[in-house]
């Protein structure tokens, strides 16, 4: 009898200071799209148009609804915690641009994922990691359902990736009207968000 011994794979986790050493050193190529996820450099979606629009109807409707004092970014660096630098499609960060001059945002109020091709990863393990940092409002831009998925209400969850999920997950359909819950007098179509 053979018996066949598959040795354990050794995974090297990344910091997010040795990630964002990495970076300042120009170790990645100008075209990668990496975010950093638990330690791990996971490649971002590709952009295909249908995905470039939602990301801009995203930002268009919610640079609408919050003013001055808040930052609406896109597929910028959110330092969630000490092995995590996401980059979402859209994040809502009080403050001015200058505020994080020094270090990368860490709590915005909002995120928002465009999800085509990923949207099994943007639901269970973004949703995780996100929850799991106590992100309370988190969006995903349903482009395979033209629906709106809203997550609210972090909770703990041992069985989930990260340890956490979201209490609370609503589909929106394209007439539904959403509102963050950092601009709670906002009123936001549904069919405003998706191509």
């Amino acid at each position: 009898m053979v018996v066949a011994v598959t040795p354990a794979v050794g995974i090297r986790r990344f910091t997010r200071l040795e990630y964002e050493r990495l970076a300042e050193l120009e170790f990645f190529q100008p075209h990668e799209r990496l975010e950093l996820i638990d330690g791990v450099m996971i490649v971002r979606e590709p952009q295909d148009s249908s995905h470039a629009t939602g990301v801009r109807l995203v930002l268009k409707a919610l640079r609408a609804v919050f003013g001055r004092g808040w930052i609406v970014d896109s597929q910028l660096p959110i330092a969630l915690d000490d092995h995590s630098e996401p980059e979402p499609d859209a994040a809502v960060v009080a403050g001015d641009p200058r505020d994080y001059r020094d270090a990368h945002p860490t709590r915005p109020v909002l995120i928002v994922e465009v999800s085509e091709s990923r949207l099994a990863f943007d639901r269970r393990h973004k949703s995780s990691l996100y929850a799991r940092a106590g992100i309370a409002d988190y969006w995903v831009v349903n482009l395979v359902g033209g629906v709106l998925e809203v997550y609210r209400q972090p909770l703990k969850a041992p069985s989930r990736r990260f340890g956490w999920k979201y209490g609370s997950v609503k589909l929106l359909k394209r007439g539904a009207m959403v509102t963050p819950l950092a601009a709670p007098r906002a009123k936001i179509r549904v069919a405003d968000l998706l191509p």
